[in-house]
């Protein structure tokens, strides 16, 4: 699809440290830049990125790779749609020959569903600004909440028109397929089987994923009417999960960093508002609940969040159980509670952005000072007192910080005027609770899989979750023997051997691995390993060929990051296998890893040859076995004492 010139070009401007920065929260340390892994929760950073190397790698959960690789693992992309997202991102055109029709035919159901939506938001944008309709209801109506030219076009603002099927019927003028309407969520069918548009007569806000695409939509209406809904949002997808995305986070991105905190808010109009008054580093739940998949985006931007509530005690009530689940996730939580009647986008329009930055400062507060002004201020009656103190500690016992949980016990018993070591145990009996349940979904997990790998029923391919220990268990000589093909396959290490005509001729590590295993009909247990060896013979005594670059850039995303963190770990793992290593170092290191792996495969044969014997009643091939586990005994000696020799 994107001929070799073109990859190349991509691949030359693109900076790992750029990329990573717009996912990851990164510090430098050293040659290289560090932070928390964005593909498990983790407290201390061990994610790594290698700008001279072009490598990022966790040194915790192993994932990693090139860059390319990071954004398939990390968004989900195909290789093709990560090297678009950064020719995108590097004003880099690409050359591209012809679809014919079954190449069309065949794109993704996930390009297809980007590519209508990335059209639809082209279309409300455009009905906005040239449309009668658009101008006189649409542009009235913002200039009206004071949205100003540049944060409409910042944030892709549309408009849908009044007509009930009038973006179905331009999708499908325009060669768009009625099933990528309908798995958008921008179009549904009514009873009589006709597409009807689900924005009709709303102002249209695009929402972004982290690398830019348009996942969803969020219609707002124009009028106050109680009877219709304010907004309707599309509905979960393959490309949308709403408990996945920030409204906002897209064009945030750079200013939570810059700031390192996030201002979280609840709806469209409340970020955009405050975006217009300057105050850039904010996002949206957009109405729902906040989710553990929400907390952990922000997280990759920021340790330090604060919460931005209107005056409605009762909504605060009903949505601070999301202060605790970000305390959970082990963020510093702050508070701001705006005045009484007024909400982010009515306070940000009516003050300037000196008045609400200093707002900001003077009325954030702590999240166990803002729960205690909340539940307990002016409250009496015992027991529900009682209730407000153990919902704060309730809070507290979430924090997996002990230095940090600590401090808050202090300010807990100040607060409440409850003894330190009442509330010591009272969160104590919290944490257990959470430890108890914790471990019991822990079971319940174990023993669904337990159920499903007994089941004579095989699981569809689409319920299997591939656990570490499911892939092929390559032991650690297997992996340092990979290791030093993937580093050095391309390395001469004997030099005028004589070949079977008589001539001469140089013999590269790869090819030496290669003759090594195939001399006694070997193999590695990783498929991955026998693949990589295989390309890397094919290819290793081509003129400029290196066989690390080869293999951190290829196409497959399991090789291309397993090939990075075999890269990476020369740093921690083989002291031998330094960058500089002469050619005899090499050799010799090759020779004992060679030695070894045949000790090991003749160690497994004879664990095999005895469990056989043991099992095995027919008396003719019992002596069989035992003859082959004797010549298997006199090959190991031999083996050992070659060992010996190297040693």
């Amino acid at each position: 699809m994107i001929d070799r010139a073109t990859i190349e070009r991509i691949m030359d401007a693109a900076n790992i440290v750029e990329v990573v920065s717009e996912f990851v929260s990164l510090k430098k340390t050293g040659a290289n830049y560090k932070g928390l892994c964005p593909f498990h929760n983790e407290k201390t950073p061990s994610f790594v990125v290698s700008p001279a190397k072009g490598l990022c790698h966790c040194f915790s959960c192993g994932k990693g790779g090139t860059v390319v690789s990071f954004l398939m693992e990390h968004e989900q992309m195909t290789y093709v749609e990560a090297l678009r997202w950064l020719a995108k991102k590097y004003s880099i055109e690409i050359q591209e020959k012809e679809l014919s029709e079954e190449e069309k035919r065949a794109r993704s159901e996930r390009e297809s569903m980007f590519l209508v939506n990335d059209w639809a938001m082209k279309y409300f944008q455009e009905n906005l600004k040239t449309s009668e309709e658009g101008q006189s209801l649409a542009m009235n109506y913002l200039r009206s909440r004071g949205f100003r030219d540049d944060i409409i076009s910042k944030f892709s603002i549309g408009y849908c028109l009044k007509q009930k099927d009038a973006l179905a019927r331009e999708a499908l003028s325009k060669g768009f397929k009625e099933k990528y309407l309908l798995d958008t969520g921008l179009c549904y069918k009514k009873d009589d089987g006709q597409l009807q548009d689900r924005y009709w007569a709303r102002i249209i806000f695009p929402i972004y994923s982290s690398t830019g695409r348009v996942v969803a939509f969020g219609g707002r209406i124009l009028s106050n009417d109680k009877k219709i809904a304010k907004y309707v949002n599309s509905p979960e997808s393959i490309i949308y999960h709403k408990s996945s995305e920030l409204f906002g986070l897209y064009q945030a991105r750079g200013a939570i960093t810059k700031e390192d905190c996030c201002f979280l808010v609840e709806g469209y109009t409340d970020v955009t508002s405050m975006h217009q008054a300057g105050i850039e580093n904010v996002v949206a739940s957009s109405g729902t609940s906040l989710t553990e998949g929400q907390i952990k985006l922000i997280s990759r931007y920021t340790s330090n969040i604060t919460v931005l509530y209107d005056g409605d005690s009762a909504g605060i009530k009903a949505s601070i159980r999301g202060i605790d689940m970000l305390l959970a996730a082990g963020l510093n939580v702050r508070v701001l509670l705006l005045p009484e009647g007024e909400d982010p986008d009515s306070f940000a329009r009516g003050h300037s952005t000196e008045e609400f930055q200093n707002y900001i400062k003077k009325n954030q507060t702590d999240f166990i000072n803002f729960k205690a002004h909340l539940l307990l201020e002016g409250e009496t009656d015992p027991v529900r007192r009682s209730e407000a103190i153990n919902s704060i500690l309730r809070s507290v016992s979430t924090i997996e910080d002990p230095i940090v949980r600590a401090t808050y016990i202090k300010e807990s018993s100040r607060l409440c005027l409850i003894a330190e070591k009442t509330i010591v145990n009272t969160i104590n009996k919290f944490r257990r609770a959470l430890i108890d349940e914790k471990r019991k979904q822990q079971s319940r997990e174990e023993l669904s899989q337990k159920r499903q790998e007994e089941s004579p029923f095989p699981p569809s391919p689409q319920t299997i979750t591939p656990k570490k220990e499911d892939s092929p268990q390559s032991s650690r000589v297997e992996y340092m023997l990979m290791q030093i093909v993937v580093r050095y396959g391309e390395r001469i290490i004997f030099s005028n051997v004589e070949a079977e005509d008589g001539s001469l001729t140089d013999v590269n590590l790869a090819q030496y691995v290669a003759l090594s295993l195939g001399y006694d009909d070997l193999k590695f247990k990783d498929e991955k390993f026998n693949e990589i060896l295989r390309e890397a013979v094919e290819h290793s005594s081509k003129d400029g060929f290196s066989s690390e670059n080869y293999f951190m850039h290829h196409p497959k995303e399991e090789i291309s990051a397993l090939a990075a963190g075999m890269v990476i770990d020369k740093y921690h793992l083989s002291k031998s296998l330094q960058m500089n290593i002469s050619d005899d170092a090499l050799r010799s290191q090759v020779e004992h890893l060679l030695v070894d792996f045949h000790c090991e495969y003749i160690e497994d044969k004879i664990r095999e040859l005895k469990a056989q014997m043991k099992i095995e009643k027919d008396p003719s091939k019992k002596e069989l076995l035992k003859a082959e586990y004797k010549e298997t005994l006199e090959i190991r000696s031999s083996i050992a004492s070659q060992r010996g020799q190297i040693l």
